[in-house]
């Protein structure tokens, strides 16, 4: 049994490092940034549309809407976003 544990051990210790830190990590850093969106920032969605925030809803709602193209405003939820790029971040 000990010669089990001295193998498991290390194994969980490699996994919470390389794998399970870092992806609630970055979890964490996406949504404070959703919470964090403005109009006018520039959002990347799940299925790889890149948009301008045109409304930001109330911290308790789920949609926001960006604008595509012009004249062309699309809702969608905040769950579905994967990158947020803020206006100061494009300009540079």
């Amino acid at each position: 049994m000990f010669q089990t544990l001295t193998l498991a051990l290390p194994m969980i210790a490699i996994f919470y490092f390389l794998l399970w830190r870092p992806q609630s990590q970055r979890q964490k850093q996406l949504r404070n940034m959703v919470d964090n969106l403005r109009r006018g920032d520039t959002v990347v969605t799940a299925g790889g549309i890149l948009g301008k925030v045109v409304k930001s809803s109330e911290a308790g709602e789920p949609e926001i809407l960006i604008e595509i193209a012009d004249n062309v405003q699309v809702r969608v939820l905040k769950t579905t976003l994967s990158d947020v790029r803020s206006k100061s971040a494009d300009k540079e």
